[in-house]
């Protein structure tokens, strides 16, 4: 289908205002870097990503969703099909008793905080994470032993066909970064988060603690995807970079975190390209050294 056409077809779906043409993916995603993407769209309600998503399907159009792009890489090229962002623009909650139901574009920081409003506890650890709950959802997010599943009652979905679907939180198959949204197309539109009554004192105090533990241990000065490399079983990716004389190395713009090994880091000006040399070459030298293969975390997508 060629542009204009895939224009047309969804300005019949979408508002103007919410639909971008070439529009540059280095505003969009936690890097800083990407080519632009043929359109990238805003939807603000259900049925809307309904349309979008079928519109998308129904048509082999290339398309991805994102949230808050806190663990994607766009190439330098860019990305040819339709972008999906579901964020700010799709981010409405609602707490009653000790559950929270959220739509999947909210921050998790957001969360974290209405969740500490109310007096309930479970969600601090996933407070830090720079993502929006989509995408923790997706990647099962997890961080001071607190991983999404545990908090996770349900989660509404639009599938392949275009249909609402409940799933339950067995049904999310989560497991190490990993549940049914990474194998399956499908969108998560809502989720309930069941969590237990605190007290808000503690509650505020850990997220303190955690929040702390971040600033000192991550380079969040500088732009990046979090960890970027998922932990092999038995070890710690950030400690195999580091035993292989990895710490600060550069390539272009992109630098291993000389803070943390396990970030690579939008340094000074780093493209997609640096970035993805600079991933390459851990991995191999990663490989050389201990036999360990390394796979990234952060999803990489588009053109060169």
């Amino acid at each position: 289908m060629c542009k204009n056409d895939l224009h047309k077809l969804l300005k019949s779906i979408l508002k103007e205002d919410s639909i971008f043409v070439d529009e540059p993916m280095n505003s969009h995603i936690s890097f800083k870097v990407g080519g632009p993407a043929d359109f990238l769209v805003r939807p603000t309600t259900e049925e809307e990503i309904q349309k979008v998503f079928k519109l998308a399907i129904d048509n082999n159009i290339p398309f991805f969703v994102k949230g808050n792009g806190s663990n994607i890489l766009i190439k330098d090229g860019g990305f040819r099909g339709l972008v999906i962002e579901i964020a700010d623009n799709f981010s409405d909650y609602h707490v009653e008793g000790n559950t929270i139901t959220v739509q999947t574009g909210a921050l998790l920081s957001i969360i974290g905080k209405e969740a500490m409003n109310a007096n309930l506890t479970g969600f601090e650890f996933a407070s830090g994470i720079p993502g929006s709950l989509g995408g923790a959802l997706a990647m099962n997010a997890g961080a001071y032993g607190g991983e999404m599943k545990n908090i996770v009652k349900s989660v509404r979905m639009i599938n392949a066909k275009g249909e609402i679907v409940e799933y339950t939180n067995e049904d999310m198959k989560f497991g190490y970064r990993h549940s049914v949204l990474t194998d399956e197309k499908m969108i998560a539109i809502t989720a309930v988060i069941e969590l237990e009554k605190g007290n808000f004192d503690e509650i505020k105090e850990k997220m303190r603690d955690l929040a702390h533990q971040r600033r000192t241990k991550q380079p969040l000065e500088y732009p990046s995807a979090g960890s970027t490399f998922k932990r092999p079983e038995g070890y710690f990716a950030g400690k195999l970079i580091q035993d292989s004389d990895l710490k600060g190395v550069s390539v272009g713009g992109a630098q291993v975190s000389e803070k943390h090994s396990g970030f690579v880091i939008n340094y000074d000006n780093a493209t997609a390209t640096d970035i993805v040399n600079l991933i390459d070459h851990v991995k191999e030298k990663v490989y050389d050294v201990h036999g360990v293969k390394l796979e990234e975390e952060v999803k990489i997508l588009g053109e060169d």
